[in-house]
Parts: C-alpha cells; sequence; structure tokens
C-alpha cells in the first residue's frame, strides 16, 4: 500500500506543480500599441474565417461581436458548407448591410476530406488579406479580442498562434467534461518546451480560434494537408511544427466565449470524433490513463480508505494522502476564479476524469473496429 500511496503522491504533485508554472507562462494576449512596440503600425487586413454548417442559432451573434472589433482592419468571409438550416440567410442578411461580411458556398464535399478542413481550406483561397483567422461558428469575440492576438502573433514572432476562449457550459455532461481542457493542457505540457523546442511533439491549439500568416499557412500545405484528420485545434500546429514553423498559445478567457455543446449527445459524440487524434492515440493512451489515474483519481479512492479505516494507515501515509488529494484538487479549485469555470466541475474532478478516461477508451476501441462517427449529419471514420 505504500507504494501506491507515494505513486498517487508523486503523480498529484507532479502535475500541480507543473499547472502552476504553467499558469504563469500561459496568458492573455495585450493590445498592440505605441508603448508597447515603439510603433504604431497595424497589419492591412485581417480576414475572419469561419466555416459554418448549420449554425443558425449561433451565427448572428458570431458577427455581430465580430463587427465590433477594434484596432484592425477586417473582412469576415462565411462559407456556408451545405447547410440545411437559415445559415445562410442569415450571413446574407448582414452581408446587406455590411460590405466587410461576405459570403461564400461550399462546393460538394470531395472525397478523402473532412468537412470544417475543407471548409477552411476554401476559405482561406478566398481570403485576403496576409494574416488569416479560422474562427468556429459559435465563437463570440471581445472588441478587442483580434488585435490582442495579431500583436501577440506578431510579438511572439510566430507563424500560428491559437487561443482558448472560456467554454460556457450548462448541461452536467459539458460541465464535467469541457473544463478538463484547459486541466489537461496545464497539467501535462510544459508550455516552456513548447516555446523553446521546434518538436511537433510540443504542438497544442484550439480549433475554435486559429490565426496564422498566409505564407507560413501556404508553405506547410495548410488544411489541404490534413484533409482527412478531424482535429485541426491540434494537427494544425503539429503541421506548422514539422515544417520547421513556429506556434503559440494564448489564454482567451476573458476575450472569447464559446458555447460548444448543448446536450449529452453533442458532447459526447464532439469529444470522441477529436479523441483518436489526442488523448486517445494508440501511443498516448497508455501513459496518460496511468498518469491521470494515478495523480487525480486514486488520491480520493485512498482518501475514501482512509476515512472507512483510518487506523490500517500511520500518519505519515494519512499525510501523504491528504497532500495528493490537495494536489489534485487545486489546480481545478484556482480555475473556477482565474478561467471562469464551473465550481460543481471542480468539486467532482476525479469523476470528470474518469469519464473523460471511458471516453478516450471508448473512441479507441471504436476505431479499432472500424467504425464511424457522425458530425453534423456527415459520417466520419473514426481516426
Amino acid at each position: 500500500m505504500s507504494v501506491v500511496i507515494v505513486l498517487a503522491f508523486c503523480c498529484a504533485t507532479a502535475a500541480a506543480l507543473l499547472w502552476v508554472w504553467n499558469m504563469l507562462l500561459y496568458r492573455e494576449p495585450q493590445p498592440g500599441g505605441c508603448a508597447e512596440t515603439g510603433s504604431c503600425a497595424l497589419p492591412a487586413a485581417v480576414s475572419v474565417l469561419i466555416p459554418a454548417r448549420n449554425e443558425e442559432r449561433v451565427i448572428a451573434a458570431s458577427l455581430a461581436s465580430l463587427l465590433a472589433s477594434r484596432g484592425v482592419e477586417m473582412e469576415v468571409v462565411v462559407l456556408d458548407d451545405a447547410s440545411t438550416d437559415r445559415t445562410a440567410e442569415i450571413v446574407r442578411g448582414f452581408a446587406e448591410k455590411d460590405p466587410r461580411v461576405r459570403l461564400r458556398t461550399s462546393r460538394p464535399l470531395p472525397s478523402g476530406w473532412n468537412g470544417k478542413q475543407h471548409a477552411c481550406y476554401a476559405l482561406a483561397a478566398a481570403a485576403r488579406s496576409e494574416i488569416l483567422c479560422f474562427l468556429d461558428a459559435d465563437v463570440r469575440l471581445e472588441p478587442e479580442a483580434l488585435a490582442s492576438m495579431v500583436a501577440f502573433l506578431r510579438r511572439s514572432g510566430s507563424d500560428l498562434v491559437s487561443g482558448f476562449p472560456r467554454q460556457e457550459t450548462a448541461s452536467p455532461l459539458e460541465c464535467l467534461l469541457l473544463p478538463l481542457i484547459h486541466f489537461v493542457l496545464l497539467s501535462y505540457l510544459p508550455l516552456a518546451g513548447m516555446r523553446a523546442l521546434s518538436m511537433p511533439g510540443f504542438a497544442v491549439g484550439c480549433g475554435q480560434f486559429l490565426m496564422v500568416r498566409r505564407e507560413a499557412y501556404r508553405k506547410s500545405g495548410g488544411h489541404a494537408a490534413i484533409r482527412a484528420t478531424m482535429h485541426d485545434g491540434l494537427l494544425l500546429p503539429h503541421l506548422f511544427r514539422r515544417h520547421g514553423l513556429r506556434t503559440d498559445i494564448a489564454d482567451l478567457t476573458h476575450l472569447a466565449t464559446c458555447r460548444m455543446y448543448h446536450n449529452a449527445s453533442e458532447v459526447w459524440r464532439g469529444l470522441e470524433k477529436n479523441a483518436t487524434e489526442g488523448m486517445a492515440m494508440p501511443v498516448r493512451i497508455l501513459p496518460f490513463t496511468f498518469l491521470l489515474f494515478c495523480g487525480q483519481i486514486l488520491p480520493l479512492l485512498l482518501a475514501i480508505s482512509v476515512v472507512m479505516a483510518p487506523a490500517s494507515y500511520s500518519h505519515g501515509a494519512r499525510s501523504l494522502i491528504l497532500a495528493a488529494l490537495a494536489a489534485s484538487y487545486v489546480p481545478r479549485l484556482i480555475s473556477v476564479w482565474k478561467y471562469r469555470q464551473s465550481l460543481y466541475s471542480a468539486l467532482v474532478h476525479p469523476l470528470g476524469v474518469g469519464v473523460l478516461l471511458v471516453l478516450q477508451w471508448y473512441a479507441l476501441l471504436r476505431k479499432m473496429a472500424g467504425q464511424q462517427v457522425t458530425w453534423k449529419e456527415r459520417a466520419y471514420r473514426l481516426g
């Protein structure tokens, strides 16, 4: 039992310490200005590119927030990807009132392409600016968000920068799983290594907000090079790094908001479709399962066993278990304040991690069985 206790303590505290270190490096981008940069020059323009398939419930709010942007010259290009709802009609109404908005219509999806990757590649070809910002249709930006990310792109010397918006969560499964995106990112990826080293293994990003330099996008092959994949948030930065290009990430908690999913079915299918290109890859799932179980679930199980049979544990063992439990919870509780996450999600953290691991293994087993996942009324083979 002593070996198990030490293992839980080491896994929990190592993740918590890395989380604290990363929290200091994972910052909100600041707007560019004369005082900071020594120059008042702005990019000529930013092309905001939105792939939209059946997005009538969110597209108006997204466009309204974009058109309030400050500090950049901007065009907004929306590609209607064979929507069967009022998406195109809503975008057309915005385009009639504001010349910065353009509506394009997608060609039929070619064989071998994922729908979003095809839409993004078509949007890049239609863009007029040297800076491209791929934005999901359900993301709402604050007025200074684009200018801040352009400044971050320039200051960091990156070719691709990505931001993680605040995730709005309402249903129980949303609250349980979506905040873990931040937790896994900050607890298991050393951001200092990501910035110091160019290895593709340090690639990370969020597909909800990706900003790139056009020339770098062309050099890498862009979305055409990952045409059959589902997870451009991870795989586009990976692709850029394979071509010797720099990538970085920023905290958009106070600059962007997204309601990614709206019910349990969407949460499960949405996370499942990306799983086998991320944590559920065969080379990653065993290490992640070990680290997450030992560091985030095992401390609570040990604490419960102490409550049920306190005489079975020495004072030192009880102290290590308490320290491991605290280490597993403290990052999540701080995230409630710092990243505006659900308190419910933080309190049931071990349960959320357990459900996340079940989802990852479920996705991998389905991939190995050659099964498909349906998303946006299209069927894709997992992985």
